[in-house]
């Protein structure tokens, strides 16, 4: 049975009605009627296990259905990731509570934690005998050949294997349950008389779990996502959504390594039916700076301590080429291919495994790679030795700075035709440029540092004069254009401009005026390489928020932040895109940058209100 939306939900997944759990090594999605219908193991980027949502005939998925009734509500506990549905019907009620274990073996909150791949649904009796069946259908490895299920211990084994020209391939799972395996195998009704779960792993367990275990990794969880939140700070107004945003990025953060995975999917497409489809489940550089300084905000400085030693291990030293994005261990290969025999979400073709964009040219990783080693050093001791390291990488970024700034790139939007001199670029040279003398003068490399404002003054005086467009009143999209871009909003965010300077001021109105539509902004509006895009990027929208925070548009700046929140999933998440006429969800879900962007505006929003509260 489909269950009850919220007034005025086109349909079952037209919205995204979906709910993320996970655990730092990977994570699955939730469903609307209970079902997990994306789930990677053991991985983010791993092959996907269940992936229904690219192809509801050859994904797989994992769903618990009630004979005689449906799902009657749908949430997560309060400040934790475990998500819970609930089932009512003529023979009675229970509940689904579906998390990922995360704790620490010492019993603290801190970060060391050596989470598994595992998948717990724990089926919880509140009342009568209900009778359910449970749909286990994985399809192993992007389904690209069958899975066989078969008995295994007290459970159940889904494996696949197949010949290629490079190697044999095999994967397998299991499934661990007090239930009937049999009947789970032939999706049978199975009378529930007592609670009961399904432990899919992606490992056979040295310690096969039982009611027991099961039980325990629950209350460890539930008090892990508890005592993290304890640790959060919270501000006064738009707490709800503040906390739900950290968590998940908590939930994105790599566990291994400290890299943070953009997106949880890939190939959920930014237009319904086209080919922006893209894979996001690697680490972009470009969103390092406000991931940093919104963890710093957030009072989680070792989860940004984290993401930093990842990317300055990842990172090249000297004339070593430096990628816009890397897989979540550090690999620099991200070939792209296209799955097609599966159909895409809602037959929005090709599916996606890698991203080619990792080979293009963007000159904004520059600027920030040199504003996180600024912001790190600011917050951080470090040893003489990694200082060394650290001033080789300055010096190498800068020189690479200085012999690129004037050359064309592909941008921030990734844009796969012909390079141009895009404004954004050009700015974040300036700031590689800036942060790097302020890196200088903090070490002591005054000499060097006063050698580098030449450049520094010449970059700025460019970009004013070829980037700033007269007749449109605004800094545009690239040198010569006449479109606006909303990358330039985050001009006084870098400190490119004050924000208060006439021009800052007339490029956020202008941008405001062109590229907002009913409260939601466009990248840009001009055509790209597939045409005029149609849906407003959401992290776009919230930098809308903080620009006009910035110009002193306060309450023009919370109406709009409030629209946005509520414009999110009836959990809280955002897809990378939102129709504007609709508010559908789009695009790769969730998208961490949105959840950053939306602490950041959440933070600036509340400032007044936390201060009053301090002095208090």
């Amino acid at each position: 049975m489909i269950p009850v939306l919220p007034a005025g939900k086109p349909g079952l997944h037209d919205d995204y009605h979906m709910a993320l759990i996970g655990n730092g090594r990977t994570c699955a999605l939730v469903d609307a009627l209970g079902s997990v219908v994306f789930a990677c193991l053991p991985d983010f980027d791993s092959g996907t296990v269940f992936a229904s949502l690219l192809d509801e005939e050859k994904g797989g998925r994992f769903g618990i259905e009630m004979v005689d009734g449906q799902v009657v509500s749908q949430a997560y506990e309060r400040n934790t990731n475990i998500f819970v549905t609930r089932f009512e019907g003529e023979s009675g009620a229970f509940e689904v509570i579906d998390f990922m274990p995360r704790y620490t073996w010492d019993g603290r909150a801190g970060t060391r934690s050596d989470v598994g791949s595992d998948i717990v649904r724990v089926i919880r009796l509140s009342s009568g005998r209900p009778k359910v069946k449970v749909n286990f259908d994985p399809r192993l490895e992007y389904a690209q050949n069958a899975t066989k299920v078969e008995p295994y211990h007290a459970g159940l084994k889904a494996t696949t294997e197949w010949k290629t020209p490079g190697g044999d391939v095999y994967e397998s799972v299991y499934l661990y349950t007090n239930m009937d395996s049999k009947a789970i195998a032939r999706s049978e009704e199975i009378e529930l008389r007592d609670d009961a779960y399904l432990f899919l792993s992606y490992h056979d367990k040295v310690q096969e779990p039982d009611r027991d275990t099961v039980e325990l990794m629950l209350q460890r969880t539930r008090s892990y996502w508890l005592l993290w939140v304890a640790r959060t700070h919270k501000t006064v107004q738009y707490q709800e959504e503040m906390i739900r945003s950290a968590l998940l990025l908590k939930l994105l953060q790599y566990s291994p390594t400290g890299a943070l995975v953009a997106a949880a999917t890939t190939s959920l497409p930014e237009t319904i039916g086209e080919e922006r489809n893209w894979d996001y489940r690697f680490c972009w550089i470009r969103d390092a700076s406000m991931t940093v300084a919104v963890l710093h905000k957030i009072g989680h400085p070792s989860m940004a301590s984290r993401f930093i030693d990842w990317m300055m291990h990842t990172m090249p030293t000297k004339d070593d080429s430096l990628q816009i994005m890397y897989g979540l261990r550090g690999e620099r290969d991200l070939t792209e291919q296209t799955l097609d025999h599966l159909s895409g979400y809602q037959g929005s073709s090709p599916v996606r495994v890698g991203n080619a964009a990792y080979t293009q040219a963007q000159h904004d990783i520059y600027g920030v790679m040199l504003d996180v080693i600024y912001q790190d050093l600011l917050q951080r001791q470090r040893t003489p030795e990694s200082l060394d390291r650290i001033w080789t990488r300055v010096r190498s970024v800068s020189r690479i700075v200085l012999h690129t700034w004037q050359k064309a790139d592909k941008g921030i939007w990734e844009i796969r035709g012909e390079k141009r001199h895009f404004v954004f670029s050009k700015m974040l040279c300036w700031v590689a440029m800036d942060r790097a003398i302020k890196i200088a003068e903090l070490l002591g490399k005054d000499e060097w540092a006063e050698m580098q404002r030449p450049a520094l003054a010449q970059i700025h005086e460019d970009i004013h004069k070829r980037g700033w467009n007269e007749e449109k009143g605004a800094f545009v999209q690239a040198y010569g254009a006449d479109d606006l871009d909303a990358s330039n909003l985050l001009m006084a965010e870098y400190g490119f401009i004050e924000p208060t300077h006439p021009r800052f001021i007339a490029t956020v109105e202008k941008s405001q005026e062109e590229l907002c539509e009913d409260g939601l902004m466009f990248r840009y509006r001009n055509q790209d390489d597939f045409g005029e895009p149609k849906s407003a990027f959401t992290v776009c929208s919230f930098w809308l928020v903080k620009a006009l925070v910035q110009i002193k548009k306060k309450a023009e700046a919370r109406e709009m932040f409030e629209q946005l929140l509520a414009a999110s999933n009836e959990h809280k998440l955002y897809g990378e895109d939102l129709d504007i006429e609709t508010r559908r969800h789009l695009g790769n879900f969730p998208q961490a940058y949105c959840h950053l962007a939306l602490i950041d505006c959440a933070l600036a929003l509340s400032k007044e209100e936390d201060d009053e509260m301090i002095q208090a």
